[in-house]
């Protein structure tokens, strides 16, 4: 074989394992099909035991398990690393190990890996929650930087689009494209020039607030990752002076967060992942929370799984939506792919004029954006849809 027939038959030997294709390893390779190896050639992918296979797994074993971690992160870019942790907890029983310090410090952090912290909050040894902490805030302070910049640019530029005057204050105010297009009856041939009679522009109200922002975090276990992720937009958004931002995360109780906002680590120990879902409990919460309806945006982050009333949960939206709320209601907020949630609910949202859809975490803060200037929010998101994004 040549060098390149070579290189396929090593990968797909790497791929299948050594029970799948009998070619033989050197080198360094040997390591990563023992580091893969322990990871997915385990007994449960078929069901039934394999002599062939080799027998997976790390049982109780934390040395094991910090060695294999130590491979990986060696063998495989961070976006890899992060898929095989993620598998390793769900396939192979890991969350015990990750009480304890010495396994979270080896782990690389990403959003999955907070999300089962988050669900194991609960029982964490008092040794392993500082560790547990400076993964959670490894995790934050990088999507922060990320998020934040955008988020702050696309909100506060709509509050200032969705506040327009005739008497715009300074130059850089004035909105001249509607300004021209306002005056091009008094355009001049011979001049080639508009005259204005009338500018229009944005009315800077930086120091009030014009807008009332509720997050409403369904906290089951399905949706970790948009707990994750709103819980930093929501210490986002809270830092915007033009916006009152309240988060509030719930299952079959409410835990209202907002005076944690200022730090999203605290915001996020703050939920408590999994457990039961009462959606129409939440939303009553959150409408004592509304004083002024037209300048609310209600967004309601949860798969719609109801285990309350769910008769009284629609007409409370009802409610809300007469008012003059605006009502958002993300079925994730998330990279994690197309989400399950309940159709009927979906629907039954659609008919009060309330599209239910995905938003990915890049997303957002246009979402915000088109919420804060009163744009249609259902016409975005098929925009967005068609076009793949």
């Amino acid at each position: 074989m040549n060098a390149g027939q070579d290189e396929r038959m090593r990968r797909w030997r790497l791929v299948l394992g050594e029970a799948g294709l009998a070619v033989p390893l050197g080198g360094g390779d040997v390591r990563i099909d023992q580091a893969l190896g322990a990871l997915y050639d385990s007994e449960g992918d078929t069901g039934r035991p394999d002599a062939a296979q080799r027998q997976a797994g790390f049982g109780a074993s934390a040395p094991r398990v910090a060695r294999w971690l130590g491979d990986i992160r060696a063998f495989f870019p961070v976006s890899v690393v992060q898929v095989m942790q993620k598998d390793a907890i769900e396939r192979l029983g890991l969350r015990r190990l990750l009480l304890e310090p010495e396994m979270l410090e080896a782990v690389e952090p990403d959003v999955h890996l907070v999300g089962t912290l988050l669900s194991l909050s609960e029982v964490i040894p008092e040794q392993a929650r500082e560790s547990a902490r400076a993964v959670v805030r490894a995790v934050t302070r990088d999507l922060e930087r990320r998020l934040t910049q955008r988020t702050r640019s696309a909100v506060t530029g709509a509050l200032n689009r969705a506040s327009r005057t005739s008497r715009p204050r300074r130059p850089a105010d004035i909105d001249w494209d509607r300004t021209i297009r306002a005056n091009l009856r008094n355009y001049l041939p011979e001049q080639q020039t508009v005259v204005p009679e009338r500018l229009v522009g944005y009315a800077r109200k930086q120091q009030e607030v014009a807008r009332d922002v509720i997050l409403c975090l369904d906290q089951s276990g399905s949706m970790a990752s948009s707990v994750v992720y709103a819980g930093v937009f929501g210490a986002v958004l809270a830092s915007i002076r033009s916006l009152r931002t309240s988060v509030v995360a719930f299952d079959t109780s409410v835990a209202d967060l907002t005076g944690q906002l200022s730090d999203p680590v605290d915001v996020l120990f703050g939920t408590q992942l999994g457990g039961g879902t009462d959606i129409n409990r939440a939303v009553a919460y959150c409408q004592q929370l509304i004083t002024r309806p037209a300048s609310t945006i209600f967004i309601l982050i949860s798969d719609l799984y109801e285990g309350g009333n769910r008769d009284e949960m629609l007409r409370r939206i009802a409610d809300m939506t007469a008012s003059g709320t605006q009502v958002i209601a993300l079925l994730a907020l998330s990279d994690d792919g197309a989400p399950g949630y309940d159709h009927q609910n979906a629907a039954a949202l659609a008919g009060l004029g309330v599209t239910a859809f995905a938003c990915t975490p890049d997303a957002f803060p246009d979402l915000m954006a088109v919420a804060i200037e009163r744009r249609d929010i259902t016409e975005w998101a098929h925009r967005r849809q068609a076009a793949g994004a």
